[in-house]
Order: C-alpha cells, then structure tokens, then sequence
C-alpha cells in the first residue's frame, strides 16, 4: 500500500473519504450543489456518525465521484487509527485504486494522522494464496492520500508507525503460513529475510547447542519430528551500554498435534499457529529494530514441532531443563511450558535480564476465562503490571491480570519429579504460569502473556479481517517505547 501526505486534494480518479460527526455535518456544506443531497442519502442510510461506521454515496457535480464517510463520533477522542482501518476495510476490495482520506477542518495531531496511515496499512493485510479468485475478491486499492495533516505527519509515520506495520505484518505472515511452510528452520529463515537492512542481529542454536546445554524439556517435544528444532536469538542494542534491560521470549511450536496426546481432529488444521507468541515477538524485535528504539532488547523464540512418531516424548516421561529441575510430563499436550521454560532460563543465564516477558498461545482454559477480546497476563510484579496494563491502553492490545498463589504452585508438584507439566483440570491457565514461574531466577521481574484467544480470529474486526491478526507486537512495542527508551 503507498501512503502519501499532501496539503490540498490531488487531481485525477479517486475516491473521497471524509470523516463525519453524522447526516447533518457542516463540513458536508463544502460540497457545494451536491451538499444537500449527499445528507439525505446519509441520512436514508441511517448514517449518525458512530465511530467505525461508513456509508457510502456519489458526487454528480464530481462526475459522479464515490465519496466514503466515516463516522468519528460527536464528542469522542478522535481516533484516526480506525477511521483509515474503516478506509481499508471498505474500499479493499471496491474495485477503486486510489482513496483521498480529507482532514480538512478537523483538528488533527501529527501523531493522530500518522495513526491513520497505520490503521490504513494494517487493515489492509491480505494472505490469499488462491490462483483463481471472482473478480470481486480481488484487492484493488493500491494508493492512500491523506489530505491536510499536519507538515510532520509523514515523517512521523516513516520514522514511527511504518515499522510497527512491517512487524504486526511480519507476525500475522508467521502466524498465517502453513506448518510444511513454517517449521523452525524455515520460521529463522523467514524473520532473516524481513529484518534484512534493520540492524536486527539474528543468531540461532541447533539441536547440538542445546543438548550441550541441557535443553531436556525444549528437545523433548521436539524429537518425535523430522524437523530440526532452533532457538532463535535477536539483538537489537540501541541503548546505552551494553545490559540487557528486557529479554522476549516466544513459544513457536509450529505445528501441534499434541503429540502422543493426540489431539481431536477437528480444527487440528488451526494449530499451524501455535507458533503465535514467537511470532509476536519476531514482529515486536523487527519494529523495535525497524524505528531504531533506544534500547536493548533481546527476542528469544523456542521453535519446535510436537508430533505423535515412533520416537516421541511419552507420557510420564521425566525429563531434566536446562535449569536443572525434572519434569515429569503427565501430558504431551502441555508442550508449550516446556519450550519456554527452557527458553526462559536460557535468556536470563545468558544475558540476565532486569525484566523478561514471555508470550504464548499456551492453554485453551485462557480462551474459556477471556474469550477472543483480551489475553490473560500473570506477573510476579506489580509495577510491571502497571507498566503492561497502561502499554496495552495505549495500544489497544488488551489485557488483563490473573492470579497467581502458592495453593496453585503445589497443584503441580510431581511425586517422582521437582514438577508435573500439568495440574488438574481446573485453573488450567493458573498451573501453566504456576510452572514457568518455577523457572524465574531471583530479582528478575517477569510476565507471562498467554495469548490462546488473541492470535487469531474467526470474526473480521476494526484493524484485522479473519485470520491472523498481529496480537502482541503492539503491546510490546509501546512497553519498550515507554519504559525503557533511552
């Protein structure tokens, strides 16, 4: 999508796009002869102005120009971002190539205009590998104009908002793909290939690598695949000195059968996006390193495929982390805590984190808790809740706290083991966190996002159509922006 800022209309083919309060906006007046009946056409439309809302009608004095309104709201915070989602959401597929989204007359910050070219880009994401689509299914909109933004709004959305499309894209790609597409070799080569020419420093670990460091949990879900497992490792020190204030960390199980645990066939097709919370944080560190951040982040994503051969991991089985503890693994299907315990233990020995974040599609239970309109987050800080909670406010990557206890912890404790993977059915989400805090060294600040409900929707919303939709770069993005720029 080409985004341009311009202070006056262009010339040419294009469809308007003005944002409204309702049917009897003044701003309407400007278009002259065709004023009065542009508000009885909205008004039959039951256009009122609510924010998100469209409505559409045709200029005769313009040759018949289409124009778009867009609802903003009478009263309301003007949020830009939905209204250039609203944009892509509508004219995508239209059959027109040009849209001239007009600020005129309303008082716009050049960070709220900027906004808009993201809601436009980001809403305007498509994955479609089909080779034969009705010509009405074909995306049409290439170029978006916005009309009288302030002088510094395209330099705003270069330097700010354009790299954090890149990266919900990046992820929403990672998340979209096919598991004989993305595997963990392939996940590493992808995330290459887009962070090429950002800085983003990429390092990975083989099978090899992690057995030497006792990796027994990680490669134990792996080793019923073909396919080699990768811990997938990125720099981005943009701050001062060389500590490593933040550390990232991903479960990217990229396909789950659940293992010897087998999972229903029914909807198993949907578990190629298990990899979800490595693919957030792969769209996270490619922004972060793509807006040049003053800070030093380190992204760790532990890639592995969990399938159900000859030689997969077995229930009971006991296996040794990296961190030293035994796990006996009651059920195949818990995989994702063992990924990141590993994981976990391996970013805080290697670069020992003040704070360390981990993001997984970990437990259907949090889907049960939260549905599909926020993810459940678990922390062993309260100042880091605070800082998470305002960052996902202000991103609009919502969530929301959950418990953790000590009557919790010993749900999982393990006769013949330091800990069991899972506890009993109830509190599912809670025992989960109540295992990877088991791996958190002493004075490190850590939260766990579990994400199982965020990272795909079956139903189209403001900023995503169904299928994939970025969750997690944002919220990540706007806490390293506010609490750890230098």
């Amino acid at each position: 999508m080409k985004i341009a800022f311009t202070p006056t209309r262009p010339d040419g083919d294009y469809v308007l796009v003005l944002p409204l309060t309702g049917a009897d906006d003044e701003r309407l007046d400007s278009l002259g002869g065709d004023a009065e009946g542009v508000k009885a056409s909205l008004a039959k439309q039951r256009f009122e102005g609510k924010r998100g809302k469209s409505a559409t009608v045709f200029l005769a004095h313009d040759g018949g120009r289409r124009m778009l309104a867009v609802g903003i709201g009478e009263g309301e915070d003007l949020d830009l971002e939905i209204l250039g989602a609203t944009l892509s959401a509508q004219l995508g597929k239209s059959g027109e190539t040009h849209a001239v989204l007009d600020l005129s007359e309303r008082d716009v910050s050049t960070d709220a205009a900027a906004r808009a070219a993201l809601g436009v880009v980001v809403r305007a994401w498509t994955f479609d590998r089909r080779t034969k689509k009705k010509p009405e299914e074909e995306t049409t909109l290439e170029e978006v104009t916005i009309v009288a933004a302030p002088t510094d709004a395209a330099a705003r959305w270069e330097s700010r908002y354009a790299p954090l499309a890149k990266g919900i894209a990046l992820t929403r790609e990672l998340v979209t793909e096919p598991a004989n597409i993305i595997y963990p070799e392939s996940f590493v080569e992808r995330v290459r290939e887009h962070a090429k020419d950002t800085g983003l420093v990429i390092e990975t670990l083989g099978r090899e690598e992690m057995e030497k460091l006792g990796m027994g949990a990680l490669l134990g879900v792996n080793q019923g695949s073909v396919r080699e497992p990768r811990l997938l490792i990125m720099k981005w020190m943009g701050g001062e000195g060389d500590a490593t204030p933040v550390t990232l960390i991903g479960k990217g199980v990229t396909f789950d059968t659940g293992g010897i645990s087998i999972k229903p066939a029914l909807g198993m097709e949907g578990m190629k996006w298990d990899m979800g919370g490595a693919g957030a944080v792969s769209g996270a560190m490619l922004a972060i390193a793509g807006r040049k951040a003053k800070a030093n982040v380190i992204g760790i994503c532990g890639l592995v495929e969990n399938m159900p051969d000859g030689n997969a991991q077995r229930p009971g089985d006991v296996v040794t982390t990296m961190s030293g503890q035994t796990v006996e693994v009651i059920n195949t299907d818990a995989e994702g805590r063992l990924v990141l315990g590993d994981a976990m233990t391996y970013a805080q020995r290697e670069y020992s984190p003040e704070v360390m974040i981990d993001l997984a599609t970990l437990t259907g239970a949090m889907v049960i808790s939260l549905g599909h309109e926020m993810a459940g987050f678990f922390t062993n800080n309260d100042g880091l809740a605070a800082e998470l909670l305002e960052a996902s406010s202000l991103s609009g990557d919502k969530l929301w706290r959950q418990p953790l206890a000590e009557a919790y912890d010993r749900l999982i404790d393990s006769p013949i083991a330091d800990m069991k993977n899972v506890g009993p059915r109830e509190a599912g989400s809670i025992t989960a966190a109540q295992y990877l805090q088991r791996f958190v060294e002493d004075g490190v600040k850590w939260a766990h996002l579990d994400i199982a409900g965020m990272a795909w929707s079956d139903k189209a919303k403001p900023a995503y159509d169904k299928g994939a939709t970025g969750y997690g770069v944002r919220v990540l993005d706007t806490y390293v922006e506010r609490e750890w720029e230098a």
